[in-house]
């Protein structure tokens, strides 16, 4: 299980003292190009080779308030994987106390510098078998 930590800082909370919404599609974010260099995935290695992998979907469902000091787990899982759509889920819990946050997904596709969507098995084997080895590592 790959968990990437992130402490909630006060510009990203928001009149409340909480952590602003959109700040956790930007966790999620960060924590999804943080997995995939642990799992020899690097998305500045990606775009060098022309692929860029936009946000197609992405939703989040918030349990409980963070706030301005917290330590959060961030852990990303992939869900779905065929070589074209990139499918992951993040699960936000406090460090301290486990208590889960938030919860949610996002969906990606690949595309080349065309803007044209590609298989990762054809256009780049090498990423294409990080994350079928990921995938099925978190499977177990």
């Amino acid at each position: 299980m790959q968990v990437y930590e992130h402490q909630a800082q006060y510009y990203e909370t928001d009149q409340m003292g909480i952590i602003h919404h959109s700040n956790y599609i930007r966790w999620f974010e960060s924590a999804r190009i943080w997995y995939m260099s642990q799992i020899g995935v690097d998305y500045r290695d990606m775009e060098q080779q022309g692929i860029i992998s936009p946000v197609l979907e992405v939703s989040c469902t918030y349990k409980s308030m963070v706030h301005f000091g917290d330590i959060v787990e961030i852990i990303p899982k992939i869900e779905k994987y065929n070589g074209i759509i990139l499918e992951l889920s993040y699960l936000i819990q406090d460090q301290k106390t486990r208590e889960v946050r938030t919860c949610g997904k996002s969906r990606h596709c690949f595309l080349n510098r065309e803007n044209k969507p590609i298989s990762l098995k054809k256009s780049c084997p090498t990423f294409h078998a990080a994350f079928q080895l990921a995938m099925e590592a978190e499977q177990r």
